[in-house]
C-alpha cells in the first residue's frame, strides 16, 4: 500500500527515491534511509557513505530518539607509532582557505551504515535490501554532478583527490575543472551497495568489506583497524527537548556539539521574545556571539564532549545568559527531512569530512577523514582515545506543534549548521513564517578564530544590514543568498493531512510530495 511521504534532500534523484520508498508502502524512516543513501552517493566529495550520521526519530504517540551512527576515533590494538602518521596535510582555498588532513590515517571508523540498519530495524517495514536498491540503479543509470559538488571538488581535487589512483580515476568524469551536470556513474559502488543489500550493513563491520577495508588500512598506514569495525555499535539516545512558541523540538543530544548548541540558541530566543515581546537580527547576532565563544571557550577541546554539552545546558538553567559569558574567561555534510501521512517524522545527517582522498579498490566506498576536520579535532589530529565518538556540528531536528503538527529539518554547513537551524525555527516557530518563507528568508553568521575575534558574514537586506553595519564587527556581506550559509531541508505534516517540503535556495536541491 503507498504510504504518502514528503520528502526534503540534497538532489532530486536522493528526492526521487525517497518518494518511490514511499510509493512501495515504506514509511518515513524507510524514505529517509533510501534517500540518505542516494545522497551519499551521489554528492562526491560532499560526502560518502563511508562517514558518520545522526537519525533522528519522531513516531506518533512517542518521544524523539536519536541514533548516533556518528564516526569513532580508531586505533585498537594499533602500535604507537601509527599515532599522527599514514596522513597529508594540505592547504585549501575553499570557505576561505582552511588546512585539512587526508590520506588513510584520516579515516576514522565509519557509523552510518550501522545508524541506518539500527534505524531500519527499529523503525523500518521495508526490507532492508529495498531501502538501497534506489541507490544502486542511480549509479548505474549516471546521475549529474551537482552544482555544490562541482564547486567543492574545484578547490579541494588538485589538494585533496590527487594521490589515489582509485580516486582519481572516478573523479576524471567530472572534467577539468569539475562541470556541473557532468553524468558520474559508479559500478563499483553500486555493487557494493548489493552486496549489503543481501549481506546485510553488518558486513562493513565483520564481513567481507571490514576485512578488505581493514586489509588496506594495515598496508597503507591506516589507523582503522579490523578490531575498530568489529566494535563498533550504534547508540541510542533519547533526542534533547526543548520549548519554542507552541512546538516541541527534539535535536541531536551531546557527545553532539551540535544539538547543544542549538538548544541553547533556541531557548536563549524564546527568552528573548517572553521578556520584550519581540526579537530581530540584533538578538539574533547576540545570542550566536555569546553561545558560539561559549563553546570555543569550553566545549572544542574538551576531553568529555558528552560531559561539556551536558554542562552548556546546566549553565543556561542555573546562572542563565550572563553565564555563559561569565563561565572561563565540513560543507562536508548532506540532510534528507521526511514525513509521512502517519504523522511520523524522521530527519537524517550525515558526513564524511573534508573526505580522505582514499577510495577503497573495486568498491567505490570512498572513504571519510572524519579525524582531519581541525575544527572539529581541536586538540589534535589521533589525540582521542581509540572508540571514543568524535565532535559533530550536525543536529537533525524533530518537532511537534501543540495541535499535531509534525516537522523534520535540518542542514548541512559546518559550524553553519546550528545557525542556519537557529534561524528557520525563529522563523516558522516564533514568527509563524510560511515553511518555505522560513527557508528562504535571509541569514547571518557569527564566526570566531581561535582567539575569539569575531567576524559577522550575512545576506544584505533590509532587516539584516543595518543591524550588521551598527555591529561594531568584521564584515563579510553576500548581495544574495548563499551556499556559505547552509542548506536547509524541511517537511512538515499539517494537521489537515497536508504535507510540505521546502528545500534551500541556496544550494542545489531536491522535494518530493506524493
Amino acid at each position: 500500500m503507498t504510504r504518502h511521504i514528503a520528502v526534503a534532500a540534497p538532489g532530486q534523484d536522493a528526492a526521487d527515491a525517497a518518494l518511490s520508498i514511499g510509493q512501495a508502502g515504506g514509511n518515513a524512516v524507510d524514505a529517509a534511509i533510501a534517500g540518505i543513501v542516494v545522497a551519499s552517493c551521489t554528492e562526491p566529495g560532499i560526502v560518502s557513505p563511508m562517514g558518520g550520521a545522526f537519525i533522528n526519530v519522531w513516531q506518533p504517540g512517542g518521544s524523539p530518539m536519536v541514533i548516533d551512527g556518528y564516526a569513532e576515533m580508531p586505533g585498537r590494538g594499533r602500535e604507537q607509532a601509527r599515532f599522527g602518521a599514514g596522513v597529508w596535510r594540505v592547504w585549501m582555498e575553499y570557505g576561505g582557505g582552511l588546512f585539512v588532513s587526508g590520506g588513510p590515517g584520516s579515516v576514522g571508523t565509519p557509523g552510518m551504515f550501522a545508524g541506518l540498519a539500527e534505524a531500519s530495524q527499529r523503525y523500518g517495514v521495508l526490507p532492508w535490501a529495498e531501502l538501497l536498491r534506489p541507490a544502486a540503479a542511480v549509479l548505474r543509470r549516471g546521475y549529474p554532478l551537482s552544482g555544490s559538488s562541482a564547486y567543492y571538488l574545484g578547490y579541494a581535487t588538485a589538494e585533496l583527490f590527487a594521490r589515489d589512483p582509485e580516486t582519481v580515476d572516478f573523479l576524471a568524469q567530472c572534467g577539468t575543472p569539475p562541470r556541473t551536470g557532468a553524468i558520474l556513474r559508479d559500478p563499483d559502488l553500486a555493487a557494493t551497495l548489493d552486496h549489503l543489500g543481501s549481506r546485510g550493513a553488518g558486513d562493513l563491520y565483520t564481513g567481507e568489506l571490514a576485512h578488505s577495508l581493514a586489509a588496506y588500512m594495515d598496508a597503507h598506514g591506516g589507523l582503522l583497524s579490523l578490531a575498530d569495525l568489529e566494535a563498533y555499535e550504534p547508540r541510542i539516545r533519547p533526542a534533547l527537548r526543548t520549548r519554542l512558541g507552541e512546538w516541541d523540538l527534539g535535536v541531536n543530544p551531546a557527545p553532539s556539539i551540535g544539538g547543544p548548541v542549538l538548544t541553547t540558541m533556541l531557548r536563549l530566543l524564546q527568552r528573548r521574545r517572553e521578556e520584550a515581546g519581540h526579537t530581530d537580527a540584533s538578538d539574533v547576532l547576540g545570542i550566536q556571539r555569546l553561545v558560539l565563544d561559549y563553546r570555543r571557550r569550553l566545549i572544542d577541546r574538551s576531553e568529555d564532549l558528552e560531559a561539556a554539552g551536558h554542562e552548556l545546558i546546566r549553565v543556561l538553567e542555573e546562572v542563565g545568559p550572563d553565564g555563559l559569558a561569565a563561565v572561563a574567561t565540513s560543507q562536508d555534510t548532506v540532510h534528507v527531512s521526511v514525513v509521512d501521512s502517519d504523522g511520523l517524522a524522521c530527519a537524517v545527517t550525515t558526513s564524511a569530512g573534508y573526505g580522505s582522498g582514499v577510495t577503497l579498490p573495486g568498491t567505490g566506498l570512498a572513504l571519510n577523514n572524519a579525524l582531519g576536520e581541525e575544527e572539529l579535532n581541536r586538540r589534535g589530529l589521533h589525540a582521542l582515545a581509540p572508540g571514543t565518538r568524535l565532535a559533530s556540528n550536525m543536529a537533525p531536528t524533530t518537532a511537534r506543534r501543540d495541535d499535531g503538527a509534525t516537522l523534520a529539518i535540518g542542514s548541512p554547513g559546518a559550524d553553519r549548521i546550528t545557525t542556519a537551524l537557529f534561524q528557520v525555527l525563529g522563523g516558522l516557530c516564533l514568527d509563524h513564517l510560511p515553511l518555505q518563507q522560513a527557508v528562504d528568508q535571509p541569514r547571518l553568521h557569527v564566526a570566531l578564530d581561535e582567539a575569539g575575534t569575531a567576524t559577522l558574514h550575512y545576506e544584505m537586506s533590509d532587516a539584516i544590514s543595518p543591524v550588521a553595519r551598527s555591529a561594531g564587527l568584521a564584515a563579510a556581506p553576500r548581495d544574495q543568498l548563499h551556499m556559505f550559509f547552509g542548506g536547509v531541508g524541511a517537511c512538515l505534516h499539517q494537521t489537515d493531512g497536508t504535507l510540505l517540503a521546502a528545500a534551500d535556495p541556496r544550494r542545489t536541491g531536491g522535494t518530493a510530495v506524493g
